[in-house]
């Protein structure tokens, strides 16, 4: 398995030479200046000078370190060493390989999730969500679910191709697909690679019923597919908006769509009749969970029909990731915000139990669930999804399913 050295430097390592005061004719310099930590919450933003020293790592890339998978044998990790030596660290950039998948529904059968399949076009996703709960699936590629997970990323170029092929199955029995499960599927890359817009042009051709789950606003490039599926009741689209504020947005999610963006593709959706659902996703307990009720209002004026949450997930390397993400971004309320997490988690940074690894239990818990039904009726979003027709469906090469069925 390939092990892929570190690119980023450890929290609390020093800056680049670039950032260190110019030296005086003596060739001294001057002590550097310390460097004002953020503090997010209410009341409380990044502050713009700060934005800057967070990202010296990797510019726009979510994860603070690389770590090698859970897998490997042997272990990478960046280290400061002490000397002040100017290293040659070039920019850590996107490389994107073409993945020959060999089938492309991905089958479930969870019981609290209201889909049992879905399709990813991308594994890795370049949005470098801090929080996200696919990283550690880069393991299996022998990777790192740190910034591996979002600057090596795999495209499926054969997606429309399996699609249609699986589509065409004898006995398959069309359900609502889902796509933005797990990676995202209007991330960066897609602007070129028009994998996912592929896969809709199959859906769309055959009546196949599809939901959509995106942080990004290149949903409404799609507009066009996506209406006319909406007027024989095909598809809805979930936006995710994590928080009101841009700058926490930047730091914990760096590649995505600013929430004003994520807003008005709400907007841009609703106008064109497609069903528009809102995702508060995840809920992070004293950092963005006292703009629940902010964000429900914001959505339900751009349009948003319907609306959903998740608790912050932790498995496997995420819970790492995100507390080096804490300490170094916030560091006044890191410790904090983990132990509300565990208080919500049986003790544990992480519950995977069915019926409670999307809610958590326990009273704050219950008071983030309540306080969502409430906002949820101010602004009258529905509880009840909106369900999908599965009945027009049309086999590819065949009769439509229902002609199919006589």
């Amino acid at each position: 398995m390939p092990v892929f050295p570190l690119t980023a430097p450890q929290s609390g390592q020093p800056g680049t030479p670039a950032s260190l005061p110019a030296a005086d004719d003596r060739g001294q310099r001057p002590p550097p200046r310390p460097v004002t930590r953020p503090v997010f919450g209410p009341g409380s933003s990044l502050p713009p000078n700060a934005l800057r020293k967070l990202q010296e790592a990797e510019k726009g890339r979510g994860a603070r370190s690389n770590r090698s998978g859970r897998f490997e044998h042997r272990a990478a990790e960046a280290f400061d060493d002490g000397w002040d030596i100017e290293e040659d660290e070039r920019p850590l950039r996107t490389h994107v390989s073409d993945e020959a998948a060999r089938t492309i529904i991905t089958r479930n059968q969870s019981p609290d999730i209201s889909f049992d399949r879905s399709i990813n076009p991308y594994r890795g996703c370049e949005h470098g969500c801090v929080y996200c709960f696919a990283r550690p699936t880069h393991s299996y590629m022998g990777l790192s679910a740190g910034l591996d997970f979002e600057s090596k990323l795999f495209a499926k170029p054969n997606a429309a191709k399996l699609l249609r092929r699986e589509l065409a199955k004898p006995g398959y029995e069309p359900r609502v697909i889902a796509i933005g499960t797990n990676t995202d599927p209007y991330q960066p890359i897609e602007r070129e690679r028009r994998i996912t817009r592929q896969v809709l042009e199959v859906l769309a051709e055959h009546k196949h019923p599809v939901g959509i789950v995106t942080k990004s606003a290149l949903v409404t490039r799609d507009i066009d597919i996506l209406s006319e599926m909406a007027r024989e009741g095909l598809v809805k689209v979930a936006i995710s908006v994590t928080t009101l504020d841009g700058k926490l947005a930047r730091a914990m999610e760096p590649r995505a769509s600013t929430p004003g963006r994520r807003l008005d593709a709400i907007r841009q959706l609703s106008e064109a009749g497609i069903p528009a659902g809102l995702m508060v996703a995840p809920v992070i307990p004293a950092l963005n969970d006292h703009e629940i009720e902010a964000i429900l209002k914001a959505g339900a004026r751009m349009g948003a029909r319907e609306a959903g949450y998740v608790l912050l997930r932790l498995p496997l390397e995420i819970k790492d990731l995100f507390a080096e993400w804490l300490e170094d971004v916030t560091p006044n309320r890191a410790a904090r915000v983990m132990k509300i997490i565990r208080d919500m988690r049986g003790g544990k940074d992480y519950d995977a139990e069915w019926g409670k690894r999307m809610t958590g239990a326990g009273p704050y818990a219950w008071t983030i669930s309540r306080r969502f039904a409430l906002a949820m009726e101010r602004c009258g979003l529905s509880r009840q999804r909106l369900p999908l027709r599965t009945d027009l469906f049309e086999v590819p090469g065949g009769a439509p399913k229902q002609l199919a069925l006589l």
